[in-house]
């Protein structure tokens, strides 16, 4: 097998992936239905392509290309739901198959368009870029691969996913997709981790774990994201739902704070973070196309599989059914231990289960004051406006949560241990709550297991090691108690599962540090990472809690804690650490949104009844605009908005249903937009149906992106629809919101809607949006000069919109 990532003796000796992420890159932002994406990155990709087949025509491979044009639509339970419409939108397909055709294939997936106002070289150029090598490799196999493999070049997966949809419901060829590999970014950089699998064919987290070269997966991952905690989805979703076929789903996590912003450049991705993707996509696809369960993925289908990789040396995967039987074995092994020790003879057995209960209620309430009282310090920071202070500095954060939660654990424990087991041996106390740990722990993985989940893992291995130990050194800790030498050999034994475990809690602040930059304004900062500091020292120390009561005081470690906590309180109520950083080497930036907006409301005449324009602010994290205010002091809370709860999504033109997040903006009053391709709405029919519904139809004509707001008045309600299945779906609190995009060349857009009717006098408000993401239309005068004025700290994405709302 070469090198994926080769030397080649031109573009002096430049490294080819790099100069394809510096060449689709260097051409800026690439929305949907810009000259950008639809034209110059889509020219490049097929120069490179054309290049390809023309250098492998003697090969034993035939090269496939066709651009795919699709419109479609469909609803997806996403940000609470919503439906999208997409037209004209573009797909770059390419079918790599041994000569004489084969009738199995694999899809790998990437995309090349960007939110607007990013260079997206992350997410998702970079993937592109490997995708072409790995193409280039695959097409210059030597002998012919046994079945074909599809590269998907898919220009409208910022677009909520519309792309992938286009081509698995539409494309002649999706037909013979048995599986796909879905490369995707949430973060600039690092390794790519595989964070969803299946759904079931465990066959495929198999051919991973064969065939990468540097193996990087979590089920834990995988079940964190599957739950909707993570405000994100990937075209993972569209395969897996509308397909329904198996795959692989891999993104880059590292350094989420310049995700979809301006510095995603493709300087900031390291050389060996493209070899070591490249390297891994190359050997796995290999892999599946020579692979004979491709071919018949039904066989292989069922049960789903536990994996996880150590310290990224190497995978360990089994099925879910092996892994349920384990850990029930680890789980009866810790409770037939704890049970020897409840049978003892006489009294004993019965005063140690009371002993243990006991205990475990001291270990229990202990983690409830502490995670009361870690989040009494979160709200104090909360209300003396530092809120986010550990965004660029990390370890402010535990430093000031981690002491807080560890010397209050500490303090619980050493007050339970005077006050309460004041005559009791220190070596029957460090014992006793040995086995508190143990059954905690074992309660976890039972539970875990009994609900199905993989990621029970964790607990067994939490189990399992310890209680080895325990009993390999019980001889030693009986004569000994906290020797050094049991210390040691004790700390040994807990290595593996301790590395494992804080290496997962590293994996989740690497993901939820910089989503709190992008969570928007209701969901408080300081409560989420305080809970998740103190449940990471709740778990990291529960094994060594008996050690506690195994030192004969521990004032000096809580001297130590109490200074680390109240000198950082101190630091931080005086505002020494501010949230964001405009570093080039490190930029942490807040995000804004901006729009340039002109609002035009009509009444149930069709006339014109109000209209104003301003520049509406949004902050998408909760620190709101207080730090901005000082910059640009125009921009206070006294043009804080308030929901106009009578019109569609407030009367302000969302791009995404996203309101319910972000509840605090503000609107500065700005002159009218007037934007070279005004929108055309326009009612082309109302008609009663002999049903007893009110079927209406419209026409629009507007830019690439627009937003569809539909609320029924009081009374009324939508019974059909021409979008989806027909079915109106997503109610929103009483509003429907339709998320529309197009390419180029797009006709006008026509839907329908029937609607049932109680009261005949207003039946529903309809709003369209439109939005400028590109060209001379996204910019005027008064963004241009307020852009100016926003720190170098921050990211303004901006553009001009329009919203427009009608009552019928």
């Amino acid at each position: 097998m070469s090198n994926l990532i080769v030397i080649r003796n031109n573009a002096g000796h430049y490294n080819h992936n790099l100069i394809h992420l510096e060449q689709i890159t260097s051409v800026g932002p690439r929305p949907v239905g810009s000259q950008e994406n639809e034209v110059l990155t889509v020219g490049y990709l097929l120069e490179q392509i054309n290049n390809i087949k023309a250098e492998t025509a003697e090969g034993p491979h035939q090269l496939t290309v066709d651009v795919q044009r699709p419109s479609g639509t469909f609803s997806i339970d996403f940000l609470g739901g919503f439906t999208s419409f997409y037209d004209r939108v573009t797909n770059i397909a390419v079918k790599l198959e041994p000569k004489g055709g084969t009738q199995h294939l694999m899809l790998a997936n990437c995309h090349f368009d960007t939110v607007a106002n990013s260079p997206g070289a992350s997410d998702d150029a970079v993937s592109c870029a490997v995708m072409l090598e790995v193409l280039h490799s695959l097409a210059n196999h030597s002998s012919p691969l046994t079945h074909g493999v599809i590269f998907l070049f898919n220009g409208a997966e910022e677009n909520i996913l519309q792309a992938s949809h286009g081509f698995i419901t539409q494309h002649p060829w999706a037909k013979q997709v048995r599986a796909f590999i879905n490369l995707e970014a949430a973060g600039v950089g690092g390794k790519e981790v595989v964070f969803q699998t299946g759904p079931e064919n465990p066959w495929l987290v198999q051919a991973y774990v064969h065939a990468a070269k540097h193996p990087f997966a979590s089920v834990v991952g995988q079940e964190v994201f599957q739950s909707g905690i993570i405000p994100s989805d990937t075209d993972f979703r569209i395969y897996r739902d509308f397909g329904n076929i198996p795959g692989i789903d891999l993104a880059f996590i590292e350094n989420g704070f310049i995700y979809h912003t301006k510095y995603d450049t493709a300087n900031r991705i390291l050389t060996d973070s493209i070899q070591r993707a490249g390297d891994n996509i190359l050997a796995v696809l290999k892999h599946l196309v020579t692979s004979e369960k491709l071919a018949n993925t039904s066989e292989y289908r069922h049960g789903n599989m536990v994996f996880f990789d150590l310290l990224g040396v190497v995978v360990v995967a089994y099925p879910a059914r092996v892994g349920s039987i384990l850990n029930y074995m680890v789980a009866t092994a810790a409770f037939l231990y704890l049970a020897k020790k409840a049978s003892l003879p006489g009294n004993r057995g019965g005063r140690y289960v009371r002993q243990l209960a006991y205990a475990t209620g001291v270990a229990v309430l202990s983690w409830f004051v502490t995670l009361l009282s870690v989040l009494i310090v979160a709200l104090v920071i909360t209300l003396l406006g530092r809120s986010m202070f550990w965004y660029t500095h990390f370890y402010t954060s535990i430093c000031l949560y981690g002491a807080a939660a560890t010397g209050k654990m500490v303090l619980v424990h050493t007050l339970a241990k005077n006050l309460y087991y004041g005559g009791v041996r220190l070596v029957e106390l460090g014992d006793l709550y040995f086995d508190v740990s143990l059954l905690l722990w074992c309660c976890s993985l039972v539970w875990l297991t009994h609900h199905g989940l993989c990621s029970a893992y964790v607990p067994m291995l939490m189990v399992a090691f310890p209680l080895t130990t325990k009993l390999l050194l019980a001889k030693e800790f009986k004569h000994k108690g906290a020797s050094v030498k049991y210390s040691v050999l004790y700390l040994l034994g807990l290595a593996l599962p301790y590395i494992h475990f804080m290496f997962l809690i590293w994996v989740v602040f690497e993901i939820f540090t910089p989503i709190m930059g992008r969570s928007g304004t209701e969901i408080p900062p300081e409560v989420v990472l305080a809970t998740l500091v103190t449940l990471a020292t709740i778990f990291l120390s529960s094994f060594f809690l008996h050690f506690i009561y195994l030192v004969r005081s521990t004032k000096w470690i809580l001297a130590g804690l109490g200074s680390v906590f109240l000198v950082m309180l101190l630091l931080v109520s005086c505002g020494v650490f501010f949230p964001y950083s405009g570093s080039m080497d490190s930029p942490r930036p807040k995000r804004v949104f901006i729009q340039h907006t002109t609002r035009t409301f009509h009444n149930l005449k069709g006339q014109v009844e109000s209209q104003d324009s301003g520049l509406w602010i949004n902050s998408f994290d909760f620190t709101g605009i207080q730090h901005i205010t000082p910059h640009i002091p125009e921009v206070n809370d006294s043009v804080r908005t308030r929901c106009r709860e009578d019109r569609p999504f407030c009367g302000y033109p969302w791009f995404l249903p996203v309101k319910f997040l972000s509840k605090k903006n503000w609107y500065l009053p700005a002159p009218e937009v007037s934007p070279s391709s005004p929108v055309e709405f326009r009612l082309v029919s109302r008609e009663e149906t002999s049903w007893g519904t009110v079927k209406m139809v419209f026409n629009v004509k507007g830019p690439s992106h627009m937003s569809l707001y539909l609320m029924p008045h009081r009374g009324s309600s939508l019974s059909t629809w021409s979008f989806g299945d027909g079915t109106p779906q997503f109610d929103l609190s009483g509003e429907y919101f339709i998320f529309y995009s197009h390419g180029l060349n797009a006709p006008t857009w026509t839907f329908w809607f029937e609607i049932q009717v109680l009261f005949h006098q207003r039946m529903i408000s309809v709003a369209i949006s439109s939005h400028y993401f590109f060209g001379e239309d996204q910019r005027t005068a008064q963004l241009e000069e307020i852009l100016h004025r926003f720190p170098p700290w921050s990211f303004p994405s901006s553009w001009v919109s329009t919203y427009h709302m009608y009552r019928y």
